[in-house]
């Protein structure tokens, strides 16, 4: 059918056109995805990692005719699900022209479409709504208000009209009225106050709105969805009990269970591609910056009950590729590596994104944001290269091991090396004995692409996980940090 050419009411049933509910449109849409044969993926585009756990739960939630909620920590992609149900709406609907609340041309609610109806009949106008309008979202705050959600009486409106307060003219309808035949979110639905929640009992459950100050009762078609963070339920408020139970599906979000997924997910959202300076990003300083948000979702200093966003990883990697573009444009280069040095100087994405506990605070931010990002190497650091002693042993089995001895003897001749995320020091980094070696040994039986331009990084991250292992140390200034002996400057701290 051609919207174009259906302009009224008589031309809509002339074409065959049946009203539908809104669960039914989604319901059947969603069915007819699912038959096609189309992939978790093209029916979910852009959300990972939730094959297997969260979208099911939601298809299922959707093919009963459930309103839901998805309850996660921050970061967990609820409110881009709910907004991605716009696609299981149909393209347009038609809805009776002159009418706030979208009225089904065949199967009117207010007063005034039935008018319309009344008076026109089969020649009233109708209009043809898009599924993009057909969703309306609101942040829950506080102050949100009954008037904001369901509507009050308008006395503006009445004396304009030259109507009573008691008539329908008179009613200025709220957000989700205004979203019938449609989709109503919530998000963050703990800060609603318990008052304004019990205001959605009757929407819920006997699926009409009731405004205060007159008697009217619409049976509302609406899908009603929320999103909700558990942190909120001590911090900031709670879903009182009557409405939790009034929801039918209750869905559990999670943050990525696997490195490659995370890597996946953090790629396709970060701003990568700088114009003028060709960026590369070796995979190990990639897994890197998962490896810090992992290690912050464990982290005795970084509260959990708040959770650790995956924006982390996103600012992270971002300010990482500036840090590399800043270099190059100073250096006037047209390439150049992120590096570990790099992550370190993007500190600043880590600090604004963990809620720290009581230890943490005495730590300090930039302590334990610095501490998360040499974990976050350490780990990769681990999984590539031998594993630098085995703990527990004594004699020559407590020694590092061999493949790390040039190293270790290279630094205890009392020679250091300094590291800036402002220079280069790929040529500096290759005059270790045997360390260039040792990565081109260790990368390739890890399975990592090695580049040549990738040597000098991965050089970078043998310092920084023999340091995180205690067998180098590491003193920071505003040039940049310098690696050292562990036993020279312990030595120099009993000195002092």
């Amino acid at each position: 059918m051609d919207p174009s050419s259906v302009r009224t009411v008589g031309e809509l049933k002339a074409s065959g056109w049946h009203s539908k509910s809104v669960r039914d449109e989604i319901r059947d849409n969603l069915v007819r995805a699912i038959q096609s044969g189309a992939s978790t993926a093209e029916r979910w585009p852009g959300i990972l990692g939730y094959e297997q756990t969260v979208i099911p739960a939601i298809e299922n939630a959707l093919l009963s005719r459930h309103d839901f909620i998805l309850l996660g920590l921050r970061g967990q992609a609820k409110t881009r699900m709910l907004r991605m149900l716009v696609r299981y709406l149909d393209p347009l609907v038609p809805a009776l022209d002159g009418c706030p609340l979208n009225d089904d041309p065949l199967a009117p609610l207010t007063g005034s479409a039935k008018a319309i109806l009344a008076k026109h009949g089969d020649d009233a106008p109708i209009r043809w709504v898009a599924r993009e309008d057909r969703y309306h979202e609101k942040l829950a705050t506080p102050d949100v208000t009954i008037a904001d959600l369901l509507g009050d009486v308008d006395p503006i409106k009445a004396a304009t009209k030259g109507v009573s307060l008691d008539d329908e003219e008179a009613l200025h309808y709220g957000l989700i009225p205004r979203s019938n035949r449609g989709i109503f979110a919530v998000n963050e639905l703990p800060d609603l106050s318990p008052r304004i929640q019990v205001g959605l009992f009757n929407i819920l459950e006997e699926r009409d709105v009731q405004l205060r100050g007159f008697p009217v009762r619409i049976p509302l078609d609406v899908v009603l969805v929320f999103s909700a963070n558990p942190e909120d339920y001590t911090n900031r408020g709670s879903i009182i009990t009557p409405l939790r139970d009034r929801i039918a599906s209750q869905i559990l979000t999670h943050y990525p269970a696997s490195l490659d997924v995370a890597r996946t997910i953090t790629s396709g959202e970060a701003y990568q591609e700088r114009s003028g300076v060709e960026i590369h990003i070796p995979d190990f300083v990639r897994d890197a910056v998962e490896e810090t948000a992992i290690r912050a979702r464990t982290s005795e200093f970084v509260d959990q009950a708040s959770g650790v966003s995956v924006r982390l990883t996103i600012a992270l990697l971002e300010n990482a590729i500036s840090n590399a573009e800043r270099r190059a444009l100073m250096a006037g280069h047209a390439s150049e590596t992120v590096r570990v040095a790099d992550l370190f100087a993007a500190q600043s994405a880590v600090t604004g994104k963990i809620e720290l506990v009581f230890e943490g605070e005495r730590e300090g931010p930039a302590v334990v944001a610095e501490r998360l990002l040499g974990q976050g190497v350490a780990a990769v650091f681990q999984r590539v290269f031998p594993a630098p002693y085995n703990p527990g042993r004594r004699g020559a089995e407590s020694e590092p091991e061999d493949v790390y001895k040039p190293i270790v003897d290279w630094f205890a001749q009392g020679k250091t090396i300094a590291v800036s995320d402002e220079i280069d020091h790929a040529e500096a980094l290759r005059e270790i004995p045997s360390l260039e070696e040792l990565v081109r040994t260790s990368m390739s039986a890890s399975g990592y692409a090695l580049e040549e331009r990738d040597v000098g990084p991965a050089c970078e991250l043998v310092l920084e996980g023999l340091h995180q292992a205690s067998l180098l140390s590491k003193d920071r200034s505003l040039d940049g940090v310098t690696y050292g002996d562990m036993l020279k400057r312990m030595f120099a701290g009993f000195e002092d």
